[in-house]
């Protein structure tokens, strides 16, 4: 299999020669957000529980009238966690695929584009895109990044056309990844590898 570093075609970009709008969510304190009540809303501290590539609806709601100032997400934004316990997981990102506008907290950095917002994604999980989230970065009690260390992210970016065959492909591998609930933990892991070696083998 090709990888794209090796086809000359595909073009690598910065994720700010690829955004069109980045911008920081705003305070939702975490006693503000209520399952199942009020406005739909997503905190940063969620992104990371979920575990999730892409959603399209929030657990949790707020008042609207409790925040001074609002930023919202819509369909096809890319949500990037930017404050995170471990450096592994900071910048985690995933994309809202919902039809109605969500208010976003202040630890996520919300990047609008014009490009498959499920490939994005899955092309900012691979190890490659990993390694740059960590570099540089250092283990405090709490690790925090921004939009500036977002813009540089580096991720290849084929035709538009290629990349809706790439998520198709990586959509089934991780349902398939995602389908054991429960089972032995050798049979759930090899599923995880299973999905993260054809990920990594298609993007990287």
């Amino acid at each position: 299999m090709l990888s794209f570093k090796q086809d000359n075609k595909i073009k690598w970009l910065t994720l700010g020669e690829i955004a069109t709008e980045l911008y920081r969510g705003v305070g939702i304190k975490k006693d503000e957000a209520i399952e199942g009540v009020g406005h739909p809303c997503v905190r940063y501290g969620w992104i990371h529980t979920s575990n999730l590539i892409y959603f399209d609806k929030c657990p949790f709601g707020v008042d609207e009238n409790l925040l001074k100032t609002k930023k919202y997400a819509e369909k096809g934004d890319i949500l990037f966690a930017i404050i995170s316990e471990n450096t592994k997981d900071i910048e985690k990102a995933c994309t809202y695929i919902g039809e109605e506008k969500i208010l976003v907290g202040d630890g996520i950095v919300v990047m609008k584009h014009k490009q498959n917002p499920k490939y994005l994604t899955y092309a900012l999980s691979t190890t490659d895109a990993q390694k740059q989230k960590k570099h540089g970065k250092i283990k405090l009690r709490v690790v925090n990044s921004g939009a500036p260390n977002i813009k540089r992210l580096i991720i290849p970016i084929p035709s538009l056309k290629k990349q809706q065959e790439i998520v198709n492909l990586l959509d089934k591998f991780w349902e398939l990844s995602n389908s054991i609930k429960e089972g032995l933990p050798s049979e759930i892991f090899l599923r995880k590898q299973q999905y993260e070696y054809y990920r990594d083998k298609l993007l990287i």
